[in-house]
Formats: C-alpha cells, sequence, structure tokens
C-alpha cells in the first residue's frame, strides 16, 4: 500500500523542535525576529506573507511586515531593505515574489545582506551552498530533504531524478543531493523543459521530485514501480468549487500513487515543509549574528 507523506505532521514536529533554540535566544535577548516585504497588492503574495506572519506568531518569533506601494520607485523598496539590513532587531527577511514588472527581482535579492537572506537566494548564500558550506539551505529544497529523512528514504546510492531547473527548488536540490552528507550522496539527474524521452528518464528515478510548474505533469506511467515521489508543484486551476478553483500538483497523483511506494499530497505535502524550513533559517540566522550556539533539528 502506498504510504502517504504527511508533509504538515512533520512540519509541526519540526515547529516543536525549534521551540528549545527560540526560548535560548529569546532569554539572552535575542528573540528571532523575521520581516516580511510585499510590494503591490497581489492576493496570493498577501496570503502568503499572513501565513508567515502566523506562522512566526505561533512558534515565537518576532514577525514584522513591512507593504510598498506597488507603482513605487524601486529605491523606495531598496530603502526599505537598506533599513532592515541594518536593524538589530531583524534577524532575517524576504521579499515576497513576484515583484512589479518595473523591479528587477535579481536586484532586490542582490541588496538582501547575506547574513539576513533567510530565503538563500542572495549570490553569496548560492556560492557557499554550491561550495557545500550552505549558510542557508533553500526553503524549499531543505524541506524535501526533512521528508525524505522522516521518511526513512535513504538517498545515499539512489538515483534521484529532479524534473525542474528553477534557482528556487531544482538547482539548489540537486546540488544538495548530490553533497557529500548524510542528507545527501546521490546520483542526480536533472530534466527540463527541453529534455528528450522524459519519462524514459522518470521511470529510472528511485526518487522521482516534480518542481516544473505544470499541473499534473507526471502520470503513472512515467514512474517506476516502487518509486519514492515528492511532488513540489502548487498550480490553482479552475474548478467547480466555491473558490473557482483548486490547488493540484505537478503530479497525477490518482494514477501516480499506484505506482508509488511513497507520495506527497498537494496539499498538505511540501508546502508546509517550506514554511518550517523559513522558521528553521530565522532561528539559525538569529544563533550566527548573536553569537549564541543552539540545537538546531
Amino acid at each position: 500500500m502506498t504510504e502517504i507523506i504527511d508533509g504538515n505532521a512533520v512540519a509541526s514536529e519540526l515547529r516543536d523542535e525549534l521551540a528549545g533554540a527560540i526560548e535560548t535566544l529569546a532569554d539572552a535577548g535575542a528573540r528571532p525576529g523575521l520581516a516580511t516585504v510585499l510590494m503591490g497588492d497581489d492576493p496570493a503574495s498577501q496570503t502568503y506573507v499572513n501565513m508567515k506572519q502566523r506562522d512566526c506568531e505561533e512558534v515565537g518569533i518576532d514577525g514584522r511586515h513591512v507593504d510598498v506601494d506597488g507603482d513605487a520607485d524601486p529605491e523606495e523598496l531598496y530603502d526599505v531593505l537598506e533599513a532592515l539590513n541594518a536593524d538589530p532587531e531583524i534577524h532575517g527577511y524576504l521579499v515576497q515574489d513576484p515583484v512589479p514588472d518595473h523591479v528587477d527581482y535579481r536586484e532586490v535579492i542582490r541588496r538582501i545582506a547575506p547574513r539576513k537572506d533567510v530565503d538563500g537566494f542572495h549570490p553569496e548564500n548560492v556560492g557557499l551552498l554550491v561550495a557545500g558550506d550552505a549558510r542557508f539551505r533553500p526553503c524549499t529544497p531543505h524541506g524535501v530533504q526533512k521528508l525524505l529523512e522522516a521518511s526513512d528514504v535513504e538517498t545515499e546510492g539512489a538515483d534521484v531524478t529532479i524534473v525542474g531547473r528553477s534557482r528556487i527548488v531544482g538547482k539548489p536540490l540537486a546540488n544538495l543531493l548530490l553533497q557529500k552528507a548524510d542528507d545527501g550522496n546521490a546520483t542526480v539527474t536533472v530534466c527540463h523543459s527541453r529534455t528528450d524521452e522524459l519519462a524514459e528518464k522518470t521511470r529510472r528515478a528511485d526518487v522521482l521530485i516534480a518542481a516544473v510548474g505544470v499541473p499534473g505533469l507526471i502520470d503513472g506511467s512515467m514512474v517506476g514501480e516502487g518509486a519514492i515521489v515528492i511532488d513540489v508543484g502548487i498550480n490553482r486551476v479552475d474548478a467547480d468549487t466555491e473558490k473557482g478553483y483548486e490547488l493540484v500538483g505537478d503530479v497525477d497523483f490518482e494514477s501516480v500513487a499506484e505506482r508509488a511506494s511513497k507520495i506527497t499530497p498537494v496539499p498538505g505535502g511540501v508546502g508546509p515543509m517550506t514554511r518550517a524550513m523559513l522558521l528553521y533559517n530565522t532561528v539559525k540566522a538569529a544563533s550566527l549574528q548573536a553569537g549564541i550556539d543552539v540545537e538546531l533539528p
């Protein structure tokens, strides 16, 4: 019978395990602080930042949110980032993507102080990750690693295929799984929109990770018997529901579940882990900046 990997449960356990580190830092006068920045009024982005702020409140992290007018000059956003870089009470922050078209998100990332870049996207942090000495692992890739670990999936020697080469998931996850570490040592294949014979490559995988942003791209015919399948995709598709849409993954869950030994659902799989790892990185950032060692899960 196929095991459903419960991301909500794993994320909840990890958040509980962070409590001790948060209190240790708070007792020393360095309670972790996380800021979210939103430029514009995109409804989905507003929902995401609200969830992140609620997460902070629930675990004892000081949360702060900053809104920037979507029509403002980029310099107004950069002034906000400069202030957050200098604020000793904010140990980490993120700018919710997407930003308006007249703002270069790559420049936004470069203006975030690397020590406060809890998304792990600044070029300095990317370089440290590739070098095998990550300061912050990007939240979704790290969350995938934690899900595999919690599900007793051994990555050492495993054939892992990642479908998707984004800077947010595919590329950093490939680097992490390749590294000489207990949660790495895999043989990694990265596929993308220009990959020939995609199904042939996905069927060979012991662990198949879909992170391409195409609803239902991976179906049962593309999965080897007994594979572990991690679905990173979160896609809105039209549906006859109260909201007028439903969330689906990059994996056709019903057909793939017939062949996979373990699989993550959407929602309730990788999504909760991404948010939990943001809290993890914030606690780590506070620990590094305060010079106080804490035990992280």
